[in-house]
C-alpha cells in the first residue's frame, strides 16, 4: 500500500530535477536555443514514459494487494474506481466541504479542516497514462477498463465537484477564430486630400 506514496515522493524528486534542468537550460546562451528546445522535448517524453511505467507498476501492486487478489483480465471499470478512491488518501489538494466558510474560494485566507484529495487534473492524467499502458501491455482497446464509461463519468463528477469546492474553473478556453481575410490587411492611412494622380502630377 506504500507503493503510491513512494511514487509520489519520486514524482516530486523527478519534477524538481526536471525544473532544475529547464532552469539550467534557460541560462545557456541564445545560440543554443534550438538544442534546448530539443532537449526539453526529449526530457518531457522520457519523463512521461517513466511516469507511465511507475503508474502501471503501482496499479499492478494494487491488484496484488486487493482482497481477494485480482488479475488484470478480471479488472473492470469498478475496480479502477476503487483504485482512484484509494489514491485519495495520498492527495495533497484541499477540497472544501459545502459547510466550510471557504467553499468556492480559490485562495482561502486561513487553514481549515477540509480533507485532502487527489486533484482532478492528476487523476485525469493518471487514467490517460494507465489507459495507454494497458494497451501497450497487450490489452485490447474494447476491454480497456480505464476507458470504461463509469470511469469517464466519475472523472467528470470529480471535476465538477472540485471546481465548485475550490472555486476553480476547469473549462477549456475556446480557441479564438482568425479574423476574416479582409481584416488582415493593414488599414489605409487617412486621406490627405490628394489622389495618386494628383500627387504625381504635382511632381
Amino acid at each position: 500500500m506504500d507503493s503510491f506514496a513512494e511514487v509520489e515522493s519520486s514524482n516530486h524528486l523527478a519534477n524538481t530535477n526536471y525544473s532544475s534542468h529547464l532552469t539550467n537550460n534557460n541560462s545557456s546562451s541564445s545560440n543554443n536555443s534550438s538544442n534546448i528546445t530539443s532537449s526539453s522535448s526529449s526530457s518531457t517524453s522520457s519523463r512521461y514514459e517513466n511516469q507511465k511505467r511507475r503508474d502501471w507498476k503501482t496499479f499492478g501492486q494494487y491488484l496484488k494487494n486487493h482482497r481477494p487478489p485480482l488479475s488484470l483480465s478480471r479488472c473492470s471499470g469498478a475496480h479502477v474506481l476503487e483504485f482512484l478512491r484509494y489514491l485519495d488518501q495520498f492527495g495533497k489538494t484541499k477540497i472544501h466541504t459545502p459547510i466550510c466558510p471557504f467553499y468556492g474560494h480559490p485562495n482561502p485566507p486561513a487553514p481549515c479542516p477540509c480533507p485532502l484529495r487527489q486533484a482532478w487534473g492528476s487523476l485525469d492524467a493518471l487514467i490517460g497514462r494507465l489507459r495507454a499502458a494497458y494497451e501497450e501491455n497487450g490489452g485490447k482497446p474494447e476491454t480497456n477498463p480505464f476507458g470504461a464509461r463509469a470511469v469517464r463519468l466519475y472523472l467528470r463528477e470529480v471535476r465538477d465537484l472540485q471546481s465548485k469546492a475550490r472555486g476553480v474553473s476547469y473549462e477549456k478556453k475556446k480557441r479564438k477564430r482568425p479574423p476574416p481575410p479582409q481584416q488582415l490587411s493593414a488599414p489605409l492611412p487617412p486621406s490627405s486630400g490628394f489622389s495618386d494622380g494628383d500627387f504625381s502630377n504635382e511632381m
